[in-house]
């Protein structure tokens, strides 16, 4: 089995912390990414641009690791 590299579990964590964030929107409507830095401020945009960069990777690599 292929051990997770550091991109791996940045990745992995971007991706819980926008899952946490949806939930949190979903159940609470409460946006804590938008709390903590602003309304589609320029930090947030890049967080949200993370996590879905971060999303699309692990796509990527899960399909590489189902073949293995």
């Amino acid at each position: 089995m292929r051990k997770l590299s550091t991109l791996d579990w940045i990745a992995l964590v971007l991706v819980i912390v926008g899952g946490l964030n949806w939930g949190l929107v979903g159940i609470f409507n409460f946006d804590l990414v938008a709390t903590i830095f602003g309304a589609m401020s320029a930090l947030s945009k890049i967080v949200y641009t993370l996590v879905g960069l971060a999303a699309v990777y692990l796509a990527t690599i899960s399909m590489k690791l189902a073949k293995q």
